[in-house]
């Protein structure tokens, strides 16, 4: 467990140094940062080597589209700019391959990341692009470096769906209400939150597009990881920022130190979320970090309100209700039910019943 939190704090604390070395900008910091802790794995198993270079050209996309509408569409309000990307990642997501849907999040987070300026610029997309690339080559470095020589099986995660079997469809996607109700509500989400009065709106979005699943109990399961993650890697840069301040070291310790209290409460499968909260904190710190931080959790409990709201009543999917009717026929598969496990659970312990706890058939 220590030997996890050590890399993860040295992973961001040597990109950190790495990317300011280079003279790079503040919220480039940041994702560097973030990246790095995020691609060491706590049990230090290693990613698939195809995932680097797949990564890295899914955000130049990303931030390509987003820093040419933003720049293009400069003297429209950023709202309807705001819209308008996050309707074409929505859009570009059907395209992506059966195996890389897995990262459809990266493209609708770094689609409308360069909007979050008030001037986007191709400088400031190469810094971010630059820090993420050093962050995936320190963080991997590291994490070869201190592997030990057995690595530890880490803790017991929640077994994950199979991937859906042959080539994804596209069409299909076009045809589900499901796309179209998370297209426009994520389209209008910065617009619904500006409308709150939230001070940081940009979250609501966030938490449609990355909460917000086909069914409520997959809304469910997602929104509980966010809120627990975002409650725990608010701690760290509160403490650690407010006492000795910023820099390359202090940086390191808040990622380390989340990454040491998530394991230290057998929250680790928080983990990731939790670190992403505390490195995006660098970007707050400084005059803004007496508010950033409060209101990142203020606008995330939004989000994930909102996210809950339009899967309960837009086209709402039980998945409790769907996997008792799969476990009833005789003809359905464990891979069936698997799938729809994690969510029936969700909602079972929302309604106070027993939750599945098999995927078998009765």
């Amino acid at each position: 467990m220590l030997r996890g939190a050590l890399v993860i704090g040295l992973a961001a604390a040597f990109t950190s140094a790495a990317a300011l070395g280079l003279g790079l900008s503040g919220s480039a910091v940041a994702f560097g940062a973030v990246i790095a802790a995020l691609v060491v794995r706590p049990n230090f198993s290693r990613w698939p080597a195809a995932i680097y270079p797949v990564l890295l050209v899914m955000i130049a996309i990303g931030l390509t589209i987003g820093t040419c509408l933003g720049r293009a569409l400069a003297s429209v309000p950023q709202v309807f700019v705001f819209g308008l990307v996050a309707a074409l990642m929505q859009v570009l997501t059907l395209l992506l391959p059966s195996k890389l849907r897995s990262l459809r999040d990266v493209l609708t987070v770094f689609g409308v990341l360069p909007l979050l300026s008030s001037n986007p610029s191709w400088s400031s997309a190469w810094d971010e692009l630059l820090a993420i690339a050093l962050g995936l080559a320190i963080g991997t470095g590291l994490q070869i470096l201190f592997t030990p020589h057995t690595p530890s099986p880490g803790p017991k995660k929640e077994p994950k769906p199979p991937e859906p079997a042959g080539a994804y469809n596209p069409m299909a996607g076009l045809r589900s209400p499901f796309f179209w109700r998370k297209l426009i509500c994520a389209s209008l989400a910065l617009a619904i939150g500006e409308g709150l009065g939230a001070v940081e709106p940009k979250y609501l979005y966030f938490g449609v597009v990355l909460l917000l699943n086909d069914s409520i109990g997959d809304t469910l399961f997602k929104v509980r990881d966010r809120m627990v993650g975002v409650s725990l890697g608010i701690l760290m840069p509160l403490l650690v920022f407010n006492t000795i301040g910023g820099g390359s070291f202090s940086n390191g310790l808040v990622m380390g130190g989340t990454a040491a209290l998530a394991m230290a409460l057998n929250q680790t499968p928080h983990l990731g979320t939790a670190l992403i909260s505390s490195g995006v904190a660098f970007i707050g710190y400084g005059p803004l970090v007496t508010w950033y931080i409060p209101n990142r959790w203020i606008g995330y409990s939004l989000g994930c309100a909102l996210s809950m709201v339009i899967a309960i009543l837009i086209f709402p999917s039980s998945s409790l209700k769907r996997y008792n009717e799969l476990k009833a026929l005789p003809d359905t598969t464990p891979e069936q039910l698997l799938e729809l496990l994690p969510g029936a659970r969700e909602e079972a312990q929302l309604l106070g019943l027993q939750p599945p706890t098999t995927a078998g058939n009765s």
